[in-house]
């Protein structure tokens, strides 16, 4: 996972989901719930045999204002832990603490994507 720490970064990110799709995921380093989520991601990537979309971090606490941009420029309330599937500049799927899950990540790729 490469971390996303500035607003630049996550425009450009942004920008690139024109062409190909990826996960933006906003992670709690203070919280149990996120650190949960945080390995059921990783369990996610290291379980892909084809390509899937690239997961990018960013950590809520320490890249406030990068968190609150991903809320306000996709027009997802905030939540922390969540992902986001990010297509076209649009988020086209979203889960968060729990429901961040492998098969679930794997079915918003196919649901949405395919």
């Amino acid at each position: 996972m490469e971390e996303i720490t500035t607003l630049e970064q996550l425009e450009a990110r942004l920008a690139s989901s024109d062409a190909a799709p990826l996960f933006l995921f906003k992670h709690s380093t203070r919280c149990p719930i996120s650190a949960g989520a945080y390995a059921r991601v990783e369990r996610f990537l290291s379980a892909q045999t084809a390509p899937a979309p690239p997961v990018f971090l960013v950590k809520v606490i320490e890249s406030r204002p990068v968190s609150n941009a991903i809320a306000e420029r996709l027009g997802v309330p905030h939540k922390s832990p969540q992902i986001l599937l990010v297509h076209a500049g649009r988020a086209v799927w979203t889960a968060s603490h729990h429901g961040i899950q492998p098969d679930r990540m794997q079915e918003a790729i196919a649901e949405h994507l395919t």
